[in-house]
């Protein structure tokens, strides 16, 4: 079960980094992100 646990949760990642990923820097702003931040803040989705 915990090669499927770890599956879900790097799916969730990468698709939160590809979904931040296509915004644009102002709307990363809007959030409170920068753009070095994405990787981090996709790991704290999961």
């Amino acid at each position: 079960m915990n090669l499927i646990r770890n599956y879900r949760n790097w799916r969730v990642y990468r698709e939160t980094v590809s979904e931040l990923g296509r915004l644009s820097n102002r709307q990363l702003h809007d959030l409170g992100i920068v753009r070095d931040e994405i990787k981090m803040v996709a790991r704290k989705a999961v």
